[in-house]
C-alpha cells in the first residue's frame, strides 16, 4: 500500500487549501484514516482523524476550520482547511492506521508543505 499526499502550498492567511490522501489499495475503508503535521522545531502532531466508521476527531486548534473526509471509491481521504493561520504553517503527513492480530498496521504518505503567509 503507498499513499499519496498532495494538495499544499503557499496561501495568505484566511485563506484555504484542500489535501488529498490517495491510496494504491483499497485500505481506508477499513482503516482509520489521519493527518498530521510538523513543524520546523516541533514534533509531529496529530490533526484530524476519520475512523473506518466515518467518525471524526479534531485538534482542539484546528476545531471549526478544518474537516476531514473520505471517498471510499476513490480511496482518498481529504483535509479541508479553511481560515487557515500562519501557526497552520508545517508538512502535513497522513497516514492510514488499522489493527490486526499481528499488531498495528500502519502505512505513511511523504508529506505535503503548507505555508500560510501573514
Amino acid at each position: 500500500v503507498q499513499l499519496q499526499a498532495s494538495g499544499g502550498g503557499l496561501v495568505q492567511a484566511g485563506g484555504s487549501l484542500r489535501l488529498s490522501c490517495a491510496a494504491s489499495g483499497s485500505i481506508f475503508s477499513i482503516s482509520d484514516g489521519n493527518w498530521y503535521r510538523q513543524a520546523p522545531g516541533n514534533q509531529r502532531e496529530l490533526v484530524a482523524t476519520i475512523t473506518s466508521g466515518g467518525s471524526t476527531n479534531y485538534a482542539d486548534s484546528v476545531k471549526g476550520r478544518f474537516t476531514i473526509s473520505r471517498d471510499n471509491a476513490n480511496d482518498t481521504v481529504y483535509l479541508q482547511m479553511n481560515s487557515l493561520k500562519p501557526e497552520d504553517t508545517a508538512v502535513y503527513y497522513c497516514n492510514s492506521q488499522r489493527k490486526s492480530w499481528l499488531g498495528p498496521i500502519i502505512y505513511w504518505g511523504q508529506g505535503t508543505q503548507v505555508t500560510v503567509s501573514s
